[in-house]
């Protein structure tokens, strides 16, 4: 890893930064920092909300301590088109011509307005009429990609690099020497306004699939039924959980219809995985990642609806032996996206 790249998640409500260095038994940490993005987020078309969230990049690496000027930063996966394809054995120039045919099946849009970039997963030793290579497919808006450099720009930081926040999160949660022992394993990343699901098996990942819902929705269900403002919904989510007795059981009871579309996607993706790969290895694990990972009894939820244990994630695994403050120790699975793009090589 570059010392000098540190990894910026701007969400939908909070910004979270992370800036790591290479440690005696893993990783160092320098820096990290949860701020709140701007209300109108990145998106704004407004020079002045431009401008805003300009400065409040700036104040968090500040704020922060970060003295470097490069860094790393995630795409919303509502916002690109992701894809794991399987297609016949290629060498990279042959990849090169025939990605954007396959491209055409699966992104929806001109290819003439996107940014296509692709990595390839795993490609087998040997080359035969049987072998296939897993791709990692990536379009962007090229009118986003502007944008996010121009903020930056304005901000007086460089990008580094971009990717997709489900590829940072399964970096920071599976990547390591031992990552191709890994068990076969699902990630569902829950954030604010989406929700994405991968599988990685034997240290690669072998699906991805996002869905537009997210913690938001929760906390609009919960505000519905209770007469209360977003904020004041939040708080009862975060005290409350989505288990237990009197107030906690009816919360659960209006955030089901919600947690129940995420589990329908993740059985779907199961069996998906099930379908292609049986082979005696299974899924064994269930990873739950982002700020809504921290709803009390959600990883229970999932276990009991899917047969698969789940258990939150925790990203600061990657740490050696380094004394953290309990508060970003507690809050892993906000910085699991931040982790991933400060973990990340050029």
């Amino acid at each position: 890893m570059n010392k000098d790249v540190f990894g910026l998640d701007i969400g939908a409500t909070t910004m979270k930064l992370v800036w790591l260095k290479h440690g005696k038994g893993g990783y160092v940490l320098n820096a990290a920092m949860i701020a709140p993005t701007p209300p109108k987020g990145i998106l704004s078309e407004s020079p002045l909300d431009e401008e805003e969230m300009a400065r409040a990049i700036k104040k968090i690496k500040d704020d922060a301590g970060v003295s470097i000027k490069r860094v790393n930063v995630a795409l919303a996966e509502n916002q690109v088109y992701t894809s794991v394809v399987e297609m016949p054995y290629l060498s990279d120039r042959e990849l090169s011509s025939a990605i954007y045919w396959e491209a055409e099946q699966h992104i929806p849009v001109p290819l003439s307005s996107i940014s296509l970039t692709w990595n390839v997963l795993n490609r087998p030793d040997k080359k035969d009429a049987t072998s296939k290579m897993q791709i990692l497919m990536v379009g962007a808006p090229t009118l986003l990609i502007n944008k996010y450099q121009k903020i930056f720009s304005m901000a007086d930081l460089t990008i580094a690099a971009m990717e997709t926040e489900i590829l940072s999160t399964v970096r920071s949660l599976t990547s390591g020497p031992d990552a191709d022992k890994l068990p076969p394993t699902l990630i569902i990343s829950i954030g604010a306004v989406s929700t994405s699901i991968a599988i990685v098996r034997e240290g690669v990942m072998v699906f991805a699939y996002s869905m537009q819902v997210g913690g938001a929705a929760i906390n609009r269900a919960i505000a519905a039924d209770f007469g209360l403002t977003s904020a004041q919904a939040e708080e009862y989510k975060k005290a409350y959980g989505i288990s237990g007795a009197a107030l906690g059981l009816k919360i659960g009871q209006a955030t089901q219809p919600i947690l129940m579309s995420i589990i329908q996607e993740v059985k779907k993706s199961i069996a998906f995985y099930t379908q292609k790969y049986n082979d005696g290895a299974p899924i064994r694990q269930i990873f739950l990642s982002g700020g809504t990972a921290k709803l009390s009894g959600i990883e229970l939820f999932i276990a009991n609806n899917t047969g698969i244990e789940a258990v939150i994630a925790n990203p600061w695994r990657v740490l050696g032996s380094q004394e953290v403050p309990k508060e970003i120790l507690d809050n892993g699975s906000d910085y699991t996206i931040a982790v991933g793009l400060a973990m990340r090589d050029e």
